[in-house]
Parts: structure tokens; sequence; C-alpha cells
């Protein structure tokens, strides 16, 4: 008997891990996006009529492994340990363990076949919370994600976001489960029936299940065609990206100032001669902060002057990640739009709103001791609080700066605001070639559908691409082998500015809030249940 049993833990072990290797090869860079559709399946064939215990084991197991394997990049950042990395795996995995755990209750109480047709709605809540919980908020390796390469697909996230995508995904993998695990139901008499029978509610739900899940795909397949058969209308822009490739050692080596502003300049002048309006440099691009040195802005100003078109770029005075220890003066991290008339000395300014936890602040210094984990304040960064929409008469940006993109609700409040195309400026230097700014170039993806605007996306040393309304790559700077990554290069191309308003961009997540009231109302009548048998006995 204890052999027996510990065969089926193995067995189920293997399958959560088989989920998880499954969801890692879905994401860049292995970007083998099909495998979403099933890629749960042997996780939901692992905690179907499991215990409370063995369905959040099993599936925080498999958010371990899935987060281990999608930033394995992450010791590239200064700083970082495997203490730190120890904590941010298990917090994000037990999103995971806390979807089995919900599973499992409502399997135990309604029926398995009741828990499937919750798993979307469980599913979906738990994403949005881990995108949204104050400081701890990190809206990545979110199943939508997967799809960025397929946009009949994901043109649905004009409609409910990123996370309808997920809901899709989830659907189709709870229902593929239904169906295999009715098949595995045997005749045999001596067949041991699972604690938490399949057909208890089966029958009921699995013919609406099935046709509600078909119809879903269908329908996201018929409006991705139908909304990619319109043609893109609006007033044109030509704007270049510059990528200046500056290794991350020598951002801030002031011995190396000198060649940075000539690698700029350079780049500057080769994409003047496709005139474009305007010019983007990537985020901190100038070895120091244009608004603190009057020379390295006139300097700017000068590569302005001689492109003629203005030039927008990241600047501020501190790098992120530092090694020094804190300092009472705080910076902010700034794109500056800076234009060619010698006469108009003043520049438009936003200063990131969104900063980086532990990179670029230190959250709750005050109360928490980080110190303890060996966290220190090496940020010095102060939160921006104006949403800046820049202007190129008669046409309006806005723009965000590093992983603020990944967030969309701002995106959205730019868009908003009046914003007919975003600009993303980054510097993933420090995480070396891996599959970090693949990753982030993925997420841009859902921000251009989700408003259905251009986003221009321009890093240090790659990804710096345009991304069409629908969401496809249109064009990303590359070298004479089809590098896109540390390399150096100017892309120029055309945009459209659009004052499309979508529903999303209107009304927010409002599928979300949805899904969570039907996820509350399921674990309620789970509870319920529960009395009412009570009351029965």
């Amino acid at each position: 008997m204890k052999t027996h049993r510990a065969c089926g833990y193995l067995k189920n072990f293997i399958l959560a891990l088989f989920s998880s290797v499954l969801l890692v090869l879905c994401f860049p860079k292995f970007d083998l996006g099909i495998l979403a559709w099933v890629a749960l399946l042997p996780l939901f064939i692992a905690i179907h009529g499991k215990g409370l215990r063995d369905s959040f084991l099993l599936s925080l197991i498999c958010g371990i492994f899935f987060f281990i394997g999608i930033f394995c990049w992450i010791f590239g950042v200064p700083r970082h340990m495997l203490l730190h990395h120890t904590f941010l795996v298990i917090y994000l995995a037990s999103y995971f363990g806390f979807f089995g755990l919900a599973f499992a209750f409502i399997s135990s109480r309604s029926g398995s076949a009741t828990a499937f047709l919750a798993a979307p709605l469980i599913w979906v809540s738990f994403e949005f919370i881990r995108s949204n919980l104050s400081f701890l908020a990190l809206p990545w390796g979110l199943l939508a994600h997967s799809q960025y390469q397929h946009p009949l697909i994901i043109q649905i996230a004009s409609l409910t976001g990123a996370y309808g995508i997920s809901f899709l995904i989830v659907i189709v993998n709870s229902t593929l489960a239904c169906l295999f695990l009715e098949r595995l139901r045997s005749p045999l008499p001596n067949k041991i029936p699972p604690k938490f029978p399949l057909s208890k509610g089966w029958g009921r739900i699995k013919k609406p299940l099935v046709f509600v899940t078909a119809l879903s795909v269908i329908s996201t397949f018929l409006y991705g065609y139908w909304v990619m058969s319109q043609p893109i209308n609006g007033k044109g822009i030509r704007i270049s990206l510059v990528q200046g490739n500056i290794e991350q050692a020598k951002k801030w080596d002031p011995r190396y100032a000198r060649e940075i502003m000539q690698t700029y300049s350079e780049l500057t002048h080769e994409a003047s001669k496709s005139q474009p309006a305007l010019v983007i440099w990537p985020e901190t691009a100038t070895p120091g902060s244009i608004g603190l040195d009057p020379n390295l802005f006139a300097e700017v100003k000068e590569a302005a002057r001689k492109a003629e078109a203005l030039i927008l770029l990241g600047s501020t005075q501190h790098q992120k990640f530092s090694e020094k220890e804190a300092m009472e003066i705080r910076y902010f991290n700034s794109a500056y739009l800076i234009k060619p008339d010698p006469h108009i000395t003043e520049s438009p300014r936003y200063d990131k709103i969104r900063l980086f936890p532990f990179g670029e602040y230190l959250p709750h210094r005050d109360i928490i001791p980080w110190s303890v984990i060996n966290v220190y304040d090496s940020g010095n960064y102060k939160p921006g609080k104006e949403f800046t929409i820049f202007q190129i008469p008669p046409l309006q940006f806005g723009v965000t700066i590093c992983w603020e993109n990944v967030f969309p609700d701002l995106v959205r409040e730019f868009v908003g605001r009046g914003a007919q195309f975003m600009v993303n400026i980054t510097n993933e230097a420090r995480f070396g070639k891996t599959a970090a700014p693949y990753q982030l170039a993925s997420m841009s993806v859902f921000r251009a559908v989700e408003n259905r605007v251009f986003v221009v996306r321009c890093a240090n040393t790659g990804i710096s691409c345009i991304i069409d309304p629908y969401g496809r790559m249109i064009d990303r700077i590359k070298d004479e082998k089809g590098r896109d990554i540390f390399v150096q290069g100017v892309l120029t191309g055309r945009i459209i500015a659009l004052d499309s308003k979508t529903i999303y961009s209107r009304y927010g997540d409002w599928f979300v809030w949805m899904d969570i009231v039907g996820g509350v109302l399921f674990l309620l009548t789970a509870c319920f249940a529960r009395k009412r048998q009570a009351n029965r006995i």
C-alpha cells in the first residue's frame, strides 16, 4: 500500500512538473505558444480528486518550476541573491498554489465538474491580484503573454484586456481535462473510484461547457479576423529609433562619457538622412542628467538642431541597481523631448511613475527591516506624479520608461489622456543575452492591442521595434546576421497616430471584475453546499 501511494505521489509530481515545463516553453525565448492550450492539462489531471493539501502543494510545485524557468535571467541584476530569488519564486508560485487550493475546495463540496467550470474564473482572478498587489505587483508570465505571436487570437484584448486570453486558454485546458478524465474512467468493478468523481454533475454541464468553449474559441478567431481586416487610417509621422548598444559597465563611468555622446550623435546623424520628425534615444541614454548638466543639455540640443528633428531621450543622474549605499539626494528617472529650435530652452519632461521596487526604491523602508535579508536601498529615486502628454503638433503621444510598459492600467491612462501612440524607452543591458528583453517586448504587444495604438520600443541593447495596433512587430533593429540584441543600429519607420478608444481603454478591467465575482460565487456556493450536507447529517 505504501509503495502504491508513493508511486501515486511520484506520478502526480511528474505531471505537475510536466505542466511547468510546457508553460516555460510557451514563453520567450522558446516561443512555443501553441503548447499553452494543453500546458495545464497535466496539472489538472494531477490535482483532480485530491484533497486541499495535495492540490495546493502540487500546484505550488508547478508554479515554482515555472517561475524558475522564466526568471532564470534575473541573477544578472546586481545584488540579487539566491535568497532573494527563493523568496520571489515562492511568493509568485503561491498564486498557483492558491489556485489549486480553491480548485480542490470547490471540487470537494460541489463536485469536480463544477471545479473545472470555475477554473478559468479562479485563475484569472489570481493573475489579476498578482498583477496589482501593491509593490509586489508583477504582471509577468501571464498565460496571455504566450500568445503574442498569434495576432488573430490576441485581438480580444481590445475588449477584455490580456486577461480575456488567459481565460480562454484556461477554459480550453479545463474542458480538455474533463474530456480526458471521462475517457479514463474504467468500467472494471475492482477500479477504485476517485475521491471526488468527475461524474458528479459532469453529465449536466458537459455539453454546455464544450459548447461555451468551442463558441469562445471560434468567436475569438472570427473577431480577430474581422478586426485585422480593417485598414489603419490616420495622420502618419516618420520616426527613427537609435539603439546605442552601450555596455552597462560603461554607461556610468565618466571615462566613457564622451564616447557615449559621440555614439548617439553619430547614430542620430545617420537617422536624420531619412528626415524623421522624431528621433528616439533609450532610457538613461546620456551619461548624466541633462536637467542638471547644462553642457550635456546643450550637446543634445545641438544634435537635435543638426538632425532638424525632435529628440526624445531618457536621462537621469543616478543609475538603477546601484552598488552605492543610500544617499539623501533622490532623483527622477525622466524622459525629455528636446526641440531643434535653439530659441526654445524649456523641454517637456515625464518622470517615471511606476518605479522598480528594490532597484529604484525600497518599499516601506521605514517600517520593513529589509536589511535582514540583505536588501538595501540602492535606487534613490522618487516617483513622478504627472502623466505627461508630449506633442508633435497636431499629434500627441505618451512615454513609459523601462518596465512601466508591463502595466496595462498605466498605458491605458496615457491613452485616456489623449496619447495617440506610445513610446517605451528602456535599458536592459544588465540582463545580458537572455530571455528578459524578449519577454518585455512580448508584453508590449498587448499594450498596442488593448488600446489600438502603435507602440514604439527603443532599447539601449534591444529589442528596439515598432508594434502596430494589431500587435504585430512590423520592424526591429537587426544586424546583418539577424541579431536584435546587443547590436548597434538605427530603425526608421512610419507610424499612424490614432484616436481609437477601445472597450478596454474606456472601461478597463471590467472583464476581470466579472471573473472575480463569478469565482467568489462559486466559492460561496461550495461553502453553503457543505453546510447543507452537514445539516442533512
